[in-house]
């Protein structure tokens, strides 16, 4: 009796009965070719992702310099700072870029209306808050991950279309908003299908390869910026076909549904078949007799068939661990969202040409990447994350003392903003590995996406602090620095992950780890953590 609660091999005269986690490490292997195609296809999403979410660091900044063309000025001369142009008349002066370079530029988003500039980015994270509610129900319901992240795709390729067709402010920023909706599938949904094709040892790794091609994504921008740095509207044009022949060419035909949802969802013939064909690219053979182990609780379902039984979101919000933890990982997620894109949105306000410092911000991503996940294969993920987090907000609360006019100043101040980045987005990518980790299958995909909605609402008033950040810079990096600490001391109030394995339900969970009642031994190992970080 004890080895069916716990999940093992349950043997019958004509069966084999194993769960997708025995089959993946047995059968089909832990991490082999198949699934390095599918982690591969289904990341390369992340790439318009990122593309979709960072893009206005260019269309939507102060430009540089501006110039007189009237009377006024005795005769043209180029002046740096938009900011004093705020006494001269219209039509006395204009941008050395072009009315046409940024939306600011375009639509006069300066002085008294400074603060308009910040709109449409922070409705984009206030969309995609939304749509991280909405795609997580999908997902984990009846659409499925793989169709999520078709329908996010081709709907973040349409509305960054019509973006670039705004004809004013208030139409861009209700487009921005769509975005941030149509793309919000793409993150969760990537992360989650990628993690659940592998097997334990691998999730940590696999996880940590989505963020490579978000970096990518990042890294691209300055390429594509600078060619249509005298249009803005031609940088959403040229972004806006890549999902597009992404999902036609190659999630389409490429990309395999999660065997773990098809399972949860009672199609396990269906995600036999998948795990099938991932033994058959990996040079393997699964066991003709071999059947999938249904989840946990479904033996107590198939006998209230015909009773209203709760949802797993409902029974999730009515499970005291779960509530708890979610609870906390939100609360985490906040500061975190706030603090990474608040850093790649204020890079405008440190002292250094704008496409040179998203270039090194973008590659110091990639760093971020590999050095996570190394650590993932060996180290804690709460301690991990929580050093990562410290470490972003010192060096941010860094940033001040070294803001000077000087060159010298500037580059110091931009390598200490670099390191605290590249932290900064190795506790963001652990963040979202934790917890994949922390909740079970049939509300992983909700509480993903939970914390993508955290996140967001953190991202979301970021860009309030960038614009505040034009007049003082010191004060957005102060706040970023200090938001970031927090965040890494709330995190030691959760579980640690590392090695555990990914449980169906939350009933099954609760069996497996004892989650009746509220551990003593963890409190006691949270307080010597903190104790230790003292």
């Amino acid at each position: 009796m004890d080895e069916e609660k716990q999940g093992f091999v349950k043997k019958t005269k004509n069966n084999l009965q194993l769960t997708v986690d025995e089959v993946l490490e047995e059968y089909v292997g832990s991490f082999g070719f198949s699934q390095l195609l599918q982690v591969f296809f289904v990341s390369l999403a992340r790439i318009f992702d990122s593309q979709s979410t960072l893009v206005t660091i260019f269309t939507d900044a102060q430009p540089e310099s501006w110039r007189c063309i009237g009377p006024e000025c005795g005769a043209t001369a180029t002046v740096g700072g938009g900011g004093s142009v705020c006494g001269l008349k219209a039509g006395s002066w204009e941008w050395s870029g072009g009315n046409r370079s940024s939306t600011v530029a375009e639509w006069g988003l300066i002085c008294d209306q400074r603060f308009l500039a910040a709109l449409p980015t922070s409705l984009y994270f206030l969309g995609s808050l939304i749509g991280s509610a909405i795609f997580g129900r999908l997902a984990d319901g009846f659409l499925g991950r793989k169709r999520s992240v078709l329908l996010s795709c081709l709907l973040t390729s349409f509305t960054i279309f019509l973006t670039s067709l705004s004809p004013n402010i208030w139409s861009y920023a209700l487009l921005r908003f769509a975005t941030g909706f149509s793309r919000a599938g793409i993150g969760i949904c990537c992360l989650v299908l990628s993690t659940e094709a592998v097997g334990r040892k691998w999730r940590g790794q696999v996880g940590q390869y989505g963020f490579f091609f978000f970096a990518t994504g990042f890294l691209s921008i300055p390429l594509i910026a600078y060619p249509t740095r005298t249009c803005w509207r031609n940088l959403y044009k040229i972004i806006s076909l890549l999902p597009l022949v992404y999902s036609i060419f190659v999630l389409i035909p490429f990309v395999q549904e999660s065997p773990r949802w098809l399972l949860v969802r009672g199609r396990s013939d269906e995600a036999l078949d998948v795990l099938k064909r991932y033994a058959k690219i990996n040079g393997r053979e699964l066991p003709p007799n071999l059947s999938l182990l249904q989840p946990f609780s479904s033996e107590k379902v198939s006998k209230n068939k015909g009773e209203n039984t709760p949802s797993p979101i409902e029974k999730l919000w009515n499970t005291k661990w779960a509530v708890k933890r979610i609870t906390m990982v939100m609360l985490t997620g906040f500061g975190v969202g706030f603090v990474y894109y608040g850093i790649q949105l204020n890079v405008e306000n440190l002292n250094f040409n704008l496409y040179f410092t998203v270039a090194i911000n973008a590659m110091m991503e990639i760093p971020a990447v590999f050095i996570g996940s190394v650590l993932l294969s060996f180290t804690n993920r709460r301690l991990l994350f929580s050093c990562s987090s410290f470490v972003t907000g010192i060096s941010c609360i860094l940033c001040i003392f070294f803001s000077s006019s000087t060159k010298r100043g500037s580059l110091a101040q931009l390598m200490i903003e670099a390191f605290g980045f590249m932290a900064g987005s190795t506790a963001f990518d652990v963040l979202y590995i934790y917890c994949v980790e922390l909740f079970p299958t049939n509300v992983r995909n909700f509480a993903v996406s939970m914390l993508r909605m955290a996140l967001m609402l953190g991202a979301s008033i970021s860009p309030l602090m960038v614009v505040y950040g034009r007049l003082s810079p010191s004060l957005s990096f102060f706040v970023f620095g200090v938001l970031s600490i927090v965040s890494g001391l709330l995190s030691l109030w959760l579980p640690e992950t590392r090695n555990s394995p990914l449980y169906e339900t939350l009933e099954q969970q609760e069996e497996e780890e004892g989650l009746g009642c509220v551990s003593e031994d963890m409190e006691m190992e949270i307080v010597k953590e903190v104790e230790m970080l003292i």
